[in-house]
């Protein structure tokens, strides 16, 4: 078959599956703004094009996020006809529409068969738009209001995706029920031989020095450090664990942008904001046992799951993160926020320990509790990386039945775009 992959950040979510086709024998083109020149990577041809436009001056504040996903998507259809004057006509199209680029490819090749990657649609109910108290929007129903506009792009794809692919049951539920039954619950993958525990793990700290299993680290990751990650209420933890656990070191690992929810306000960064708020809280002593890392490479964030006594994740309901899983898979003990998608993964007590999202005090202490349990954490770790080499193994569980997902996205009419 010839297959097009359309993702704003090429590989990103077919980092595995295209290589995969590439294997079976398929044709794969990707189109993506990531690169400048056409490329080869993996068998697949990358082709490159430019974000052709900018937003408007003056747009309104509800309608701006859907203009500029119709410039990309504009973009991305100009491209697609100059492949397509090219000779080449895909069977199948894959595409993480989040960003828009796919609105107009089906009016390119109405006969191809488009399969999305339904990665969220947004909630308008008070326990997920307004989840967090501490950063209520200035006017709540307008708020709403936005949102709904914000979905526009999900819902126009809607009446072009023949069938989609989400990585959660949490994620997939989000979508209205009438996309459901198009919508295969199918998670990207956790390379279960890489990511394992590793008792001679040693991990560098700013400061010169370095830790091991051998002794006690508290380890926190964020994409970017933020309330949506529940990144405040991490730090706000912080002073009365450092006085309870005077011998453990505390690993930060995150960039100071914002990847989901606002930014910070009068060109501050969250991540200085909450260091400002805790830090008259924690003498110099303790403060030097909290390690602020940054952005790192994947096997220095690899080392520091791997050196981790007990790891925290915390999340508003929203898109599971990837390290919770590895972090799983890496044999960790684990203290995470109890809301929805983290309980699709974690068993109170069994796969780990949940806490209340907002009460760092609780958070503290069940951290505490966890460093000062051995046999549990030992227990804990193994049945989290059990669940996950049973259920979320990119080799023997998720990559096959992606490519089981493609197989039948072939057999089905395509759906024409909607006049």
């Amino acid at each position: 078959m010839k297959i097009l992959l359309i993702h704003q950040n090429f590989p990103g979510q077919y980092k595995h599956l295209a290589p995969a086709l590439v294997k079976l024998g398929h044709q794969v083109v990707a189109l993506t703004p990531k690169v400048d020149k056409p490329t080869v990577w993996n068998g697949v041809n990358v082709v490159p094009y430019k974000i052709q436009g900018r937003s408007t001056q003056g747009m309104h504040p509800w309608l701006a996020d859907f203009e500029t996903k119709v410039i990309r998507g504009q973009s991305c259809y100009l491209a697609a006809k100059a492949v397509k004057a090219q000779g080449f006509s895909p069977d199948l199209i894959l595409a993480h529409h989040g960003w828009g680029e796919s609105l107009f490819l089906k009016d390119v090749w109405p006969d191809a068969r488009m399969g999305l990657y339904c990665e969220l649609y947004h909630l308008t109910d008070g326990d997920n738009l307004h989840f967090d108290p501490e950063f209520p929007p200035r006017d709540a129903e307008a708020d709403i209001l936005r949102i709904r506009l914000k979905n526009l792009n999900n819902r126009l794809h809607e009446e072009v995706m023949d069938a989609g692919i989400s990585p959660t049951r949490f994620q997939a539920g989000t979508f209205p029920e009438k996309y459901q039954d198009r919508i295969s619950v199918i998670h990207d993958g956790i390379n279960t031989n890489v990511v394992v525990p590793n008792a001679e793990a040693r991990l560098d700290l700013p400061d010169g020095t370095s830790v091991t299993r051998d002794d006690e680290v508290i380890t926190f990751i964020n994409r970017n450090l933020e309330p949506y990650r529940g990144y405040h209420i991490f730090m706000r933890a912080l002073p009365d664990l450092l006085k309870r656990r005077p011998n453990a070191q505390v690993v930060l690992i995150g960039g100071d942008e914002v990847s989901y929810g606002a930014k910070a306000p009068k060109g501050q960064t969250w991540k200085q904001i909450f260091i400002d708020e805790v830090r008259p809280r924690i003498s110099d002593d303790d403060w030097k046992r909290v390690h602020f890392l940054g952005r790192v490479p994947y096997d220095r964030f690899l080392s520091m799951m791997q050196v981790s006594r007990v790891h925290v994740y915390l999340t508003y309901p929203f898109v599971l993160s990837w390290s919770l899983l590895e972090a799983m898979s890496a044999g960790c003990a684990i203290v995470a926020s109890d809301t929805a998608p983290v309980r699709e993964v974690l068993i109170d007590g069994q796969t780990g320990r949940l806490v209340d999202f907002f009460d760092h005090e609780a958070l503290s202490a069940k951290v505490s509790d966890l460093l000062d349990d051995a046999e549990a954490r030992a227990a804990m770790g193994h049945t989290a990386r059990k669940l996950i080499c049973e259920n979320y193994d990119l080799a023997t569980t998720c990559l096959p039945r992606q490519l089981q997902w493609v197989n039948a996205l072939a057999q089905l009419s395509p759906r024409a775009p909607v006049a």
